[in-house]
């Protein structure tokens, strides 16, 4: 885009937004720290975060929080935050079903992942956003005009780098450390109910993500799944080396064998006949993988798994796991 083009993008996106900033109890400087009007926090003081738009003034105890994508969202609620306002992805109606009902109630719902609906973000008069740069980083001045907005770079396999930014955001620091302390913890519990460490890396594990409109995926190591893989100490295929950047080898149905592995994880993205689940799973390749032979084909729940991105998503994934791997 021509860089005429993208200021007038810009202005027309300021202007659209002209009549739901005015409804903000206080403005925001070009640094993204509060301006010298009121706050609804009560508290000005702010402390500088480096983002991956640079060094962000935040305030140092945000009470109206906006996230803009799950993994915003996980750290929110396992910091004992509440946003008052959140994205969905586009394949949910609402906030991920993992999350239990009474901790999401009362969170006003902004629009979907990656296009979030900036009015209403602005209504909220907020005093901190939380996303990601690869989600919402084409509309940065639209969002920390409204707000001071922290972002992460991406998502995924970054998920504990953020989690320590998110952290600092919100001045839960303290917080985060028994979070990390306790998910290290029942890491070790899982390896060792598993069989211990010995016998989890004697064990391959591959993850088959089936999706509506694409190959199937054969996660590798760079990302979310393959993260927590990783911490459990399982064994991985030597398929997962030739993923893509870490993240997955995508193959037809035609070539799933390659998935095979001593056992494996499934999940689907959109409708199972579309995403060519049944079929697959159906097919004489799949009913010979090892895998299937052995019955140690786990179906599980794709918003948890791979949409989740979060340190409460990952212990629910790791109790699942212990019980399909223990059962």
């Amino acid at each position: 885009m021509a860089p005429s083009t993208r200021r007038r993008g810009l202005a027309l996106g300021a202007l659209s937004l002209a009549g739901a900033l005015a409804l903000s109890a206080c403005g925001f400087s070009e640094s993204g720290g509060s301006a010298s009007g009121s706050s609804d926090s009560g508290d000005a003081r702010t402390h500088t975060v480096k983002t991956a738009m640079g060094d962000v003034k935040v305030p140092v105890h945000p009470k109206r929080v906006v996230v803009l994508d799950t993994g915003e969202l996980d750290s929110a609620l396992t910091l004992g935050v509440q946003p008052v306002g959140a994205t969905h992805s586009a394949s949910e109606d609402s906030f991920p079903s993992y999350l239990p009902a009474s901790r999401t109630k009362g969170i006003k719902e902004v629009g979907e992942i990656a296009n979030p609906n900036l009015e209403t973000v602005a209504s909220l008069k907020p005093d901190l956003i939380l996303t990601s740069k690869v989600r919402d980083g084409d509309r940065y001045e639209q969002l920390r005009a409204i707000a001071p907005t922290v972002m992460t770079e991406s998502t995924g396999s970054a998920w504990k780098e953020n989690f320590q930014l998110h952290a600092e955001a919100l001045g839960k620091q303290a917080e985060a450390k028994k979070v990390v302390a306790d998910y290290d913890a029942h890491v070790a519990k899982v390896t060792e109910a598993i069989g211990g460490k010995e016998k989890a890396a004697a064990t391959d594990v591959n993850f088959v993500r089936f999706v509506e409109g694409a190959d199937i995926r054969i996660y590798g190591k760079q990302n979310y799944i393959g993260s927590i893989l990783t911490d459990l100490g399982v064994g991985r295929p030597a398929i997962t080396d030739k993923a893509k950047d870490g993240f997955s080898y995508d193959v037809s149905p035609e070539k799933i064998d390659l998935a095979d592995a001593d056992v494996v994880f499934t999940s689907t993205y959109g409708d199972p006949a579309k995403a060519g689940t049944t079929k697959t799973m159906n097919s004489g390749l799949w009913k010979g993988l090892k895998a299937s032979k052995d019955g140690k084909v786990f179906k599980v729940d794709d918003r948890l798994w791979i949409a989740g991105i979060g340190y409460t998503a990952a212990g629910k994934i790791l109790d699942e796991f212990q019980a399909k791997m223990t059962g």
